[in-house]
């Protein structure tokens, strides 16, 4: 481990994107600059007798050109989606193994579930056809780390491979646990970022039976971040990946740098296994910690990425925590939820939303709360309703908060 003064500097040198607004980052972005929504009716299977008919999918994605057709039999959807991130963010970044070594090349994903499709069509072939018609592959494609596993074994990364599970902050862990390697020295690249492919029938009963799901079945009108009238998040699926890699590596070799991971702050509520803790506080630790590794102050940040899930609690606890943090700055920095594009891609969520940062920063343009129309009560914050805006931005923060109490901050700075 070297000293706090020897830390390294992160750059973000490649993106890769597959929403349910765009299946590239410039389609995703698009998306978000045009207000698009990529909510509407489930098409995976039949929702007749659910009380939630709307999700987020991912439509019409082939991944073929990413993986050939032998490999996707072995892969779930989640790690389907995620490969194809990494794909398209490893050809970004121009690195290869003549720029970079096999044990300097690390690999960090998240997914809240893993293969829960899977799982779901495996176990009905247990019931209705015996224990011989499982798939031996069964064990491989759902666990969540054989994303990291896959994308390690095609890019020959021998540094560290593991998989985050953090619930609905394990994009953002993910990314935060690659910048420390490369700030401590111990990677001179990763690839980062998390997938999750859960518009499931057994997913989609489960949240719906806890209350957790808008159950409208209006695409406009079901995912309203800080809405008065909120009523739930809207289930969606998806994946991206980041290529970090140290500052002077991607500065020597001339790649183009999107922008720099600068700060993560990391907590945990110790609080419930499903609800935050009402106070802010765990979140509100989060986001000090992750300025004070940046070392700037609560006013030089231009824009908030907020978690925003569109359920009563989280909206308002997470308005306290910025409030506790930024103080009186809090009402003069944008705050918005992209989750009225993208739907909540729980484990995935952070890491789309690390895009949407770092684009952000790169066009000096604050995304929209799409669904957003009438705040509510005590939820008084600049939340960039309906429309977004243009504006200098210097630093972004993005904030993950996930069952089980944990929470995760990600600041990003502007590439100079």
């Amino acid at each position: 481990m070297i000293g706090l003064q020897n830390k390294k500097r992160v750059a973000v040198t490649g993106m890769g994107a597959v929403t349910p607004i765009g299946h590239t980052v410039d389609a995703f972005w698009k998306g978000i600059q045009a207000g698009q929504c990529g909510i509407g009716p489930i098409t995976h299977f039949d929702t007749a007798d659910f009380k939630v008919h709307l999700a987020a999918e991912v439509k019409d994605f082939d991944p073929t050109p990413y993986i050939d057709k032998r490999e996707q039999r072995r892969m779930d959807r989640f790690c389907q989606l995620g490969v194809s991130a990494a794909v398209q963010a490893w050809e970004d970044s121009g690195l290869n193994h003549d720029l970079i070594g096999e044990t300097e090349l690390a690999v960090i994903t998240g997914s809240g579930i893993g293969g829960l499709q899977t799982i779901e069509t495996e176990e009905a072939k247990l019931l209705d056809r015996g224990p011989s018609r499982v798939s031996p592959l069964l064990i491989p494609m759902i666990i969540g780390n054989l994303l990291s596993g896959n994308i390690a074994i095609r890019y020959k990364a021998k540094n560290e491979c593991y998989c985050v599970v953090t619930a609905c902050a394990s994009g953002t862990h993910a990314i935060g646990e690659g910048y420390r390697l490369i700030q401590d020295g111990r990677a001179k690249a990763v690839i980062a970022g998390a997938a999750e492919a859960t518009v499931t029938p057994l997913a989609i009963a489960a949240f719906s039976n806890m209350k957790a799901l808008s159950t409208r079945d209006d695409p406009a009108n079901c995912s309203t971040p800080f809405d008065k009238d909120r009523d739930g998040f809207v289930m969606g699926e998806g994946a991206a990946m980041l290529i970090l890699e140290e500052y002077e590596h991607a500065k020597a070799r001339g790649a183009k740098i999107y922008g720099e991971v600068v700060g993560f702050g990391s907590t945990c509520d110790a609080f419930h296994i499903t609800l935050p803790d009402e106070t802010g506080e765990g979140a509100a630790n989060a986001m000090q910690l992750a300025l004070e590794d940046a070392g700037i102050a609560p006013s030089e940040v231009s824009y908030i990425n907020a978690h925003g899930t569109s359920t009563p609690p989280n909206d308002a606890m997470e308005t306290a925590a910025i409030k506790t943090v930024f103080g009186e700055a809090a009402y003069k920095i944008p705050v918005s939820s992209t989750k009225g594009n993208t739907g909540h891609m729980l484990g995935a969520a952070g890491a789309v939303e690390a895009v949407v940062c770092i684009k952000a920063l790169q066009e000096g343009y604050v995304p929209p709360t799409i669904g957003l129309k009438n705040p509510g009560e005590g939820l008084d914050l600049d939340y960039v309703p309906g429309e977004g805006r243009r504006q200098p931005l210097e630093y972004a923060l993005s904030n993950s908060l996930g069952f089980g109490g944990h929470n995760g901050t990600l600041l990003f700075k502007k590439a100079e």
